[in-house]
């Protein structure tokens, strides 16, 4: 596939609510997943283990009210996506929402590397 095939393919799915079925079909099983600068708690993982145990995580501390996904932006090798989300953290119920963009590259038609950046509170 092609970089702008799959941008368009993850866009898609996000956009139905379905977050597993990138994973599934998209992502090679050396992906490297990057919070920020990789410094917090799942902050820097690789593999579909270091994938699953960052969701696993997600899921336990967060519950999402409401997500949008902007359109991909292709260039190359690479694309961004912008997620918006409404969520409440669970151990403490505070409800926020937040804006951050994430950066894919490609490489043998799967997504090898992902960045998010976003503000932290």
């Amino acid at each position: 596939m092609e970089t702008k095939e799959i941008a368009e393919k993850l866009v898609q799915w996000c956009k139905e609510g379905d977050f597993q079925k990138p994973y599934q079909q998209l992502y090679s099983p050396e992906i490297v997943s990057i919070e920020n600068d990789g410094s917090s708690e799942n902050g820097h993982v690789k593999g579909m283990d270091g994938i699953q145990k960052k969701g696993e995580w997600w899921q336990e501390n967060f519950e999402v009210h409401n997500t949008s996904v902007s359109d991909p932006i292709v260039a190359d090798n690479w694309f961004s996506v912008r997620f918006e989300m409404d969520t409440t953290h669970k151990p403490s119920g505070h409800r926020s929402t937040m804006s951050e963009i994430g950066v894919y590259q490609i490489k043998d038609g799967k997504i090898v590397r992902e960045q998010f950046f976003y503000d932290e509170e």
